[in-house]
């Protein structure tokens, strides 16, 4: 059972990788946007609220974790755990902040971008929330259809025989012999001889 569960490390190797860009960049950049001008709402470095934590750093830290489980792994399971993990917080980027107002009044809006303009108030929102949100999944989607899709464990290396060259032919003749001491017997009595040639 063990060996159905293993797979190569590096099925899950470039997602994981990835994934943890994402999740770091989701976590921190409402920490350090504001030195780019990129923020939302307090927009002064290193402020923390209790919107930030269930918006950003919880999610960031969620796909994060799933993509180290996806880097590390060498089991299905494992793997497949850190891919569910990280789809579920990429969602979550795109959701939270519109699901947020069911359970709070106020205390958990995200606050409102703070670009001059509608283009960088619209990047805003996409970079901090919906746009990552979906590219998370994406990439965790990804990741799980490559374990999903691995074939039943590894072969020990080794286990496949390897045929060996031939280095030599030997050259065969076939023979057909008919026994003609009985003019009764039918064809059925002829035979074939095989031998090899020197």
């Amino acid at each position: 059972m063990a060996g159905m569960l293993q797979m190569r490390r590096s099925r899950g190797a470039f997602s994981g990788f990835l994934l943890i860009l994402l999740g770091a960049w989701g976590a921190l950049i409402p920490f350090i946007g504001p030195y780019f001008h990129f923020a939302f709402t307090p927009d002064t470095a290193w402020t923390y609220n209790t919107a930030r934590l269930w918006l950003e750093i919880l999610p960031g830290a969620a796909v994060f974790l799933g993509g180290f489980f996806l880097l590390v792994a060498t089991g299905r399971h494992i793997a497949l755990f850190g891919a569910m993990l990280a789809a579920a917080a990429g969602a979550w980027f795109v959701l939270g902040t519109v699901l947020s107002p069911l359970w709070s009044t106020g205390s958990m809006s995200p606050g409102t971008p703070v670009g001059s303009t509608t283009l960088i108030r619209v990047m805003e929102q996409i970079g901090f929330f919906s746009g990552l949100g979906v590219v998370v999944v994406l990439v965790a989607a990804a990741a799980a259809g490559r374990i999903a899709s691995v074939a039943s464990g590894i072969a020990p290396v080794g286990a496949h025989a390897r045929t060996a060259p031939v280095t030599e032919t030997v050259p065969v003749q076939t023979r057909r012999t008919v026994d003609t001491t009985d003019d009764t017997v039918d064809d059925a009595a002829d035979t074939e001889q095989t031998e090899v040639i020197r």
